[in-house]
Formats: structure tokens, C-alpha cells, sequence
């Protein structure tokens, strides 16, 4: 249970560094930021753990969430893009 509290407090920072370093101009609010962040970072938290990099009781690191949240970010303006056309 630690370790789910852990992954969304740094994937709320993971999300907002990866508004920071991701490109455009992005119409999404914080609320929708942050949680973008803690997918990303619950992302590279299991599938570290899918690929044998995390043990079972970790979660991942702040550099992983934060590649993870830019991976959700991008996913995410792929679909917006393509329903507001």
C-alpha cells in the first residue's frame, strides 16, 4: 500500500515536469495534469515490474515516472487531437 502512495505523490511531480518539457500549447488544466502524472508514474511503477526492473514492493523512480508521464501525455494529446477535428 506504501508503495501505490509513493508512486502517486512523485507522479504528481513527474506530471507536472512533463507539462514542462513536453512541447505545444496544451489546453488541459492541472487537475487533468496531474492525474496524466500518476498514470504515468503507476505505468513505469508496473511495467517495470512487468519487465523484471522493480521488485515486487518497489516503485519507480522519479526519472522512470517522469518518462512515463510523458509517454501517458503524449497518448493523451494524440486522442485530443483527434477528437477535435
Amino acid at each position: 500500500m506504501w508503495t501505490l502512495i509513493v508512486a502517486i505523490v512523485v507522479g504528481f511531480i513527474a506530471g507536472l515536469i512533463a507539462r514542462a518539457i513536453h512541447p505545444g500549447n496544451d489546453k488541459s488544466g492541472f487537475i487533468v495534469t496531474t492525474l496524466l502524472g500518476i498514470a504515468g508514474s503507476l505505468l513505469a511503477t508496473y511495467g517495470g515490474r512487468l519487465l523484471g526492473l522493480y521488485d515486487e514492493n518497489s516503485a519507480a523512480g522519479f526519472i522512470a515516472s517522469v518518462i512515463g508521464a510523458l509517454i501517458i501525455l503524449f497518448i493523451y494529446n494524440m486522442v485530443t487531437k483527434k477528437s477535435r477535428v
